[in-house]
């Protein structure tokens, strides 16, 4: 039986679809080919102490978790250093939310991106 294995991808909407893809590679590491796009395989750096996985979810019309009712979607990147990236994005004058969440699975902050996009980082609790 065919079946869903991961997410292929995650797609946005740009006014300059170059500059957002070198924002996000200059400011968040997102390692982006020449054609603007990045492609992740957890089967690299994952081990069966830290598996690695990724997260689809749907959420209300309303929900406030987005921030701005005009942004149809967030992208959440898993992160190594949640702390040493917050500092680095702050010293670069990118737009970063006060808020840091904390949860059983594992610590949460926000920033925002050229576009006016809210973006989730996330460094998991330990296991996941």
């Amino acid at each position: 039986m065919a079946r869903v294995t991961g997410i292929g991808g995650v797609f946005v909407r740009s006014p300059d679809p170059i500059a957002l893809a070198d924002w996000y590679a200059r400011y968040l590491g997102v390692p982006t080919e020449r054609y603007g796009g990045a492609t992740f395989h957890w089967p690299d750096g994952a081990s069966a102490e830290r598996p690695g996985s990724t997260t689809w979810a749907a959420f209300p019309l309303d929900t406030k978790y987005f921030g701005s009712p005009q942004q149809q979607s967030m992208v959440n990147f898993r992160v190594d250093d949640l702390d040493g990236l917050l500092v680095s994005l702050r010293a670069a004058g990118v737009s970063v939310l006060d808020e840091i969440e904390d949860s059983e699975y594992g610590r949460f902050a926000w920033c925002i991106d050229c576009d006016g996009n809210r973006v989730e980082l996330w460094q998991p609790a330990a296991g996941m």
